[in-house]
Formats: C-alpha cells, structure tokens, sequence
C-alpha cells in the first residue's frame, strides 16, 4: 500500500483558483499513489483575521467582530460557488460553514462579555479557518469527481492541554489517524485534514502553533506509515538563501533532516520547525514543493544530504532578535545562577534562540526575540536581585537591534577551516561579530551581528557558500 500525505499551505488555498490548481495536482498525484491524505492549512489571512476579531471584541469593539465574520461569509461563499456551483453538495458546504462563522460570532460575544480572550478561547477561534477550509477543498474534489470526506484533526490528534502550542500524544494520536483514516482508503476516498489542530482528551480544541499546519502533514504522514510527505507552498523549493536579499539564490535539490530542521529554525520560513521530528524515526521523505508550478521536483529532505563539494548549503538571518548579557565576576563558580537565569527567561514566556557563556564563567549572553526583552530584563533582575546587590553581578545589558545569522550545512563539521572562511568573509565585508555558537547538531554556525548588518552578513557568506 502507497501512501502519499500532502499538505497544502494557505497561500495554495487562498484562493478558488489556488484550490483548482491543488485539485489539479491532487487528480496527477492519484496516477502514481494509490492512497492519498491531504492537509490543509486555513485560506490566507484567515487566521489573522480571525485572532483580529477575537482582540478587536476582547477590547469591547463587535462591531470589528461582526465585520469580521461578513468578510468571512462572503470569501468562502465566493470560493465555494466558484467551485463547486449551485449542487446540492455546494448547498450542504455552505451550510456547515456558515454554522462554523456563526460560531465565531458566538465566541467573539463570550469574549466581549468577558473583556479578555484566554489561550483556551484563542484555540478555538483561530481553529475555525481549517475547520472552513477542509469543507471547501473537499467539496472543490468532489465537484472534480474524486471522492472526498472533510475530517477535523481534532477528533484524531491528541494533544496536551498547551492552548497555542499542544504537543501530540503518541502512541494515542497514531491509533486514532489510522482508526480514522485507513477505513476511507480502503474505500477509495481521499481525506481533507484540517492542519494545525487538535484537542485534548476532554475535547478542548488546541492548535500546534502558528505554521503548525507542516507539522500536522508530518503527524499524518509518520501515522499512516506514509512513502513520502509532500508540502506544498507557493516557492520552489528551499533556497541557499532569501532571493531578495541575493539574486543568485538557488533551490536546493536535497537536504538531510538535521540540516532541514536547522534551516527552518534559524528563519527558513519554508518549513515549520517541528514538521522534521515524526518522520525522522521511521526516515520518511519530505519534499517541499510549489503549488503554482507543480512540474518543479522541488526540495527532497532525508536522512543523508546530497554529496556536495560546499561545506555551506544555506545560509538564513533571523530579524528582530534582542541580545541580553548576565555579566559580573562574582559569578565565578557561583553554582545556579545559569539555572536561575533561564528561570527567569522561561517565567517571562520568551523563547531562547541561542547561548553563550565566557569560558570564565563572567557572563552569559542570549539572544530572544525583541518584542520580549522589557519582560526578561525585569524578570532577571528579580530574580537576582541579591547578586546584583551584592555586587556579585555587575550589569544586565539589553541591546536591541541585532540579527542571527546562520551558515548551514552538513559539510561544516567534517571540513577543516570552515569556520575560518566565515569569520574571514564577515570581516573582509568589515562587518563585527558579537556573538558565536556552534550548533550540538554540528551542522551550523550561528553569529550574532547588528541589524545594519545583517544584510552583508548574509550576501558575504552566500558568496562564500557558492564559491
């Protein structure tokens, strides 16, 4: 039995005629798999819309949340009549989805009554663009003449009750997807998943994370023992780098998990970052391809890279990054006070994106995202506030305006002078380096430059990659 899960993102449904195109490619890919599940992602701009009304009532405006869910009505109307006509099928669609807007609007009124939007309300609002978009992709099949069932996620994925970031329960979830889904193939019908989704085991929507709709093609993917798991988006493939920024990027052919999981984390936008870790045991193939020009083989991620002469495949920068320095000799030997530290960091809500220390044990610098460096800082010098009275700590240093910059590849670690060639490129283009880690998988370096910078940063090393 050959299974292909596909997984289409919200620009390769954002519109009738993207969803055509994704109808096309899914009738092509029936030539060659005999089983095919497909998960989608909400149309584009939805889920912004939708966290946008839930805000807009949380601050007492419904009348925002009630043009919301028009705009809402008439963009899913308007596809689906474009698709799938006047059929009664069309009829039965637009009715679930109309009920699924309603919805919206009743959760927007229980927000405004309460003058605040929980984690556990934001779930199950922002859910509400997959649950429409399923509706519609499988309706726009059937109306091609393939058998589809729309299916929620959240009937199948279980999930800790982590509203914005629930992590899937295995071996539970795996039991439910083949429960679900393995009868529909066997009687020839494709599944329209929703992606990003899922629940908890008292039926509490939850969503993966922003992008987490990856995540969830790879979810099904590794639970149905899947052949390959193809990602749809709206580029070719992933590149040496941003082409905006270099006009001589290139889509790479082939990638290795590690390399993969590097790029999405350090910024490559292609793929979510957690989308790597269900098919990485069972060394399932993902390709990342281009809906709007399906001929292109696009990206092929696996265990092994593609034998290359460049030690750097790729290279990403990651904007709007705060670097925050711990420093102070009376730090020295000083046992938990990285433990402390990262506490703190953990407490504000911020994600660390990278770390060094001083071999003297003098200072710890991180980097974080910008929007959460006022709440770290308060929240360290709470939680030190004795060392720094003590003077054991001397300052707590916040400077804004930097970027990571990240040379990937496989070759890095296997290759004498890699990390020379970086840092003599940076410098050749004059650009300062404030901080250097090199990543556990081995397979990256990560520096730390001024946001002025950042630009250079990533032309110089691209040249360097492509040398």
């Amino acid at each position: 039995m050959s299974v292909l899960a596909m997984k289409f993102g919200g620009t390769s449904v954002g519109s009738s005629e993207a969803i055509g195109q994704l109808c096309q490619i899914v009738t092509a890919q029936q030539q060659e798999w005999s089983n095919i599940v497909v998960v989608v992602s909400a149309m584009s701009k939805v889920t912004d819309m939708l966290l946008s009304g839930a805000h807009a009532a949380a601050r007492g405006d419904r009348a925002s949340a009630k043009a919301t869910a028009e705009a809402l009505r008439s963009r899913h109307q308007s596809a689906l009549h474009a698709l799938a006509g006047q059929s009664d099928d069309a009829h039965t669609v637009n009715a679930q989805i109309m009920a699924l807007i309603d919805e919206f609007e009743l959760l927007t009124q229980s927000v405004s009554v309460l003058g605040e939007a929980s984690p556990r309300a934001i779930d199950a609002i922002s859910s509400l663009g997959e649950r429409m978009s399923v509706r519609l992709v499988a309706a726009a099949l059937r109306a091609t003449g393939i058998a589809a069932e729309a299916i929620d996620a959240s009937d199948v994925v279980l999930t800790t009750a982590e509203f914005g970031n629930g992590a899937p329960i295995y071996p539970q979830t795996r039991e439910q997807i083949r429960s679900r889904i393995l009868p529909l193939f066997s009687q020839g019908v494709i599944p329209v998943v929703t992606g990003f989704i899922g629940a908890t085991a008292s039926g509490a929507v939850t969503t993966l994370g922003r992008g987490g709709s990856d995540y969830s093609g790879a979810i099904f993917g590794e639970a149905l023992d899947a052949d390959m798991v193809d990602i749809y988006t709206d580029v070719d493939g992933v590149m040496t780098t941003d082409p905006r920024l270099v006009q001589s990027a290139q889509v790479l052919d082939r990638l290795s998990y590690a390399e993969m999981s590097e790029l999405a984390y350090f910024g490559a936008k292609v793929l979510h970052p957690k989308t790597i870790r269900p098919v990485i045991e069972r060394g399932i193939p993902i390709r990342i391809r281009n809906t709007f020009n399906p001929s292109h083989t696009g990206t092929l991620v696996t265990r092994q890279s593609e034998s290359t002469p460049r030690a750097i495949r790729a290279v990403t920068v990651i904007r709007n990054m705060n670097l925050i320095t711990v420093e102070g000799r009376g730090m020295i030997g000083v046992q938990g006070v990285a433990a402390r530290t990262f506490g703190a960091v953990a407490q504000a809500g911020a994600n660390v994106l990278m770390i060094s220390q001083a071999s003297s044990e003098q200072s710890i610098c991180f980097v974080i995202p910008n929007d959460h460096a006022r709440q770290v800082v308060d929240a360290l010098e709470s939680a030190l506030k004795h060392e720094i009275e003590r003077g054991d700590i001397d300052q707590i240093k916040s400077r804004d305006e930097v970027v990571i910059v990240t040379a990937v590849g496989v070759g890095i670690h296997e290759r004498p002078g890699v990390a020379a060639g970086v840092f003599s490129a940076l410098a050749q283009a004059g650009i300062n380096i404030l901080v250097i880690a090199q990543g556990s998988s081995e397979c990256s370096i990560s520096m730390v430059v001024a946001a002025n910078d950042g630009d250079n940063a990533v032309r110089a090393l691209h040249a360097l990659a492509l040398g």
